[in-house]
């Protein structure tokens, strides 16, 4: 195995990545486990695979609404659940290039984001719903067939995973510098383990397969779902409510979320979360330690649509003032109040403000580490104060704080801003 470690400083600096879900899903439009939810036959999900032309697709715009957003990392779906490859597969004829579109998606995907100056991703599908070799198990579209059992007797999981791991093979040589590869899914992490058929790290022989990328790709980065450690662990769908340990040693880790709770285009699910719900949570993962790779799921067309528009713009609007308080940053060892999350970056604390107060915000434990305080949208000074801790309320001064407790005075109107942040400067 390769001796080289993974290549994490970028990771922990950068913060903020795009996840693209995107294939024959997208045309649909109901999520992209649709061929699970609705029992599709290969014959039936083919009715996709024969009309996929998305002529509005350009990576460089994928790109460029990464970077404008503020993310830092771009990872693409090469192949999801239901085996269809977005790139020129040599082992399957189940590709791309078979449909009337006939463009390699990765390859143009690698091209626009490195030219972006971003990182590049691939996610990949250990399970395969398409191919014949892979086994019918609990969440398999086939699962109810009353024949299922005699149906398995056919498949062969070794010459399944043959085939996984070519693939892997296949996208580690065939596009250059790969910074990051995720795995998904195994079956115990993230999903009910009771299923029958589930799978583990010894069907996808996950040693190998994992030492096979380290050589391909020496410095990648490796996420957890392989059923063995990984370089990074993935809370999804949730924010941890400190940073993540294993076996009471932090990790690296990075949440990775919905625009509406699908991945893939979901043309009816409007329940999206608001500018300022995704901005908090990228500000709390990053105030834990952690990372945030938001989703976005393209149209059958190739574009995205409306909403995903507008809260990357509005995203893009607060990073573009407030980056420094999220790249290069992490949890600090102050303690905030309620309603506040910290993050530090060197001699610099930010304040980010989720609850706007009334004038005065109370900080404990600063009162003798801060030289200078200003609001970090426009960089106006915030005046600081050390109330006597004895003191008591008067009618035009206010009562003592605890100890320690250091006393901003803020503006009465509250900033034009997804999440107002104060920018501490810190004494050496």
């Amino acid at each position: 195995m390769s001796s080289q470690p993974a290549d994490t400083d970028w990771f922990t600096h950068d913060r903020f990545g795009m996840f693209l879900h995107w294939g024959l899903y997208a045309m649909g439009a109901r999520h992209e486990w649709l061929m699970n939810r609705e029992r599709m036959t290969v014959e039936q999900y083919e009715r996709y695979f024969r009309r996929f032309d998305p002529d509005l697709f350009d990576a460089r715009e994928w790109a460029a609404a990464a970077k404008s957003a503020g993310m830092k990392y771009v990872v693409l779906t090469t192949k999801h659940h239901d085996g269809f490859c977005l790139w020129d597969s040599a082992l399957t004829e189940y590709t791309v290039m078979q449909t009337p579109f006939g463009r390699d998606v990765v390859a143009e995907f690698v091209e626009a984001v490195r030219e972006a100056g971003l990182k590049v991703g691939f996610y990949h599908s250990l399970l395969d719903w398409h191919h014949p070799d892979f086994p019918i198990d609990g969440f398999h579209p086939q699962r109810d067939e009353p024949n299922a059992a005699a149906l398995n007797d056919r498949r062969d999981m070794a010459r399944y995973r043959e085939y996984l791991h070519g693939q892997v093979r296949e996208l580690l040589t065939g596009y250059g510098r790969i910074d990051y590869l995720f795995f998904d899914f195994s079956y115990g992490q993230g999903h009910e383990p009771q299923v029958w058929g589930a799978k583990d790290a010894d069907d996808w022989d996950s040693e190998h397969l994992l030492e096979m990328v380290r050589e391909l790709q020496p410095g990648i980065l490796v996420n957890d779902r392989l059923g063995i450690p990984g370089d990074f662990v993935t809370p999804e769908q949730y924010q941890p409510d400190r940073p993540m340990e294993r076996d009471g040693h932090p990790v690296l880790w990075e949440a990775c979320q919905t625009l509406n709770g699908s991945w893939g285009y979901d043309r009816d699910n409007t329940d999206y979360k608001d500018v300022g719900m995704l901005v908090r949570m990228l500000i709390d993962g990053v105030a834990k330690n952690g990372n945030l790779l938001l989703n976005v799921g393209p149209t059958g067309r190739g574009a995205f649509d409306g909403h995903a528009t507008t809260a990357l713009d509005g995203i893009g609007e607060w990073t573009r003032v407030h980056g420094r308080s999220i790249y290069g940053a992490g949890a600090s060892r102050f303690t905030p109040p309620a309603d506040v999350r910290y993050t530090q970056r060197g001699d610099r604390l930010y304040v980010h403000v989720f609850a706007w107060p009334f004038e005065t915000l109370h900080l404990p434990g600063l009162a003798d580490h801060v030289e200078y305080a200003q609001m970090l949208d426009d960089g106006s000074e915030v005046k600081m104060r050390v109330i006597d801790p004895h003191a008591t309320a008067q009618t035009l001064s206010q009562p003592g704080q605890p100890e320690g407790t250091l006393t901003v005075t803020l503006p009465v109107r509250r900033p034009d801003v997804a999440v107002p942040v104060i920018e501490l400067f810190l004494r050496s």
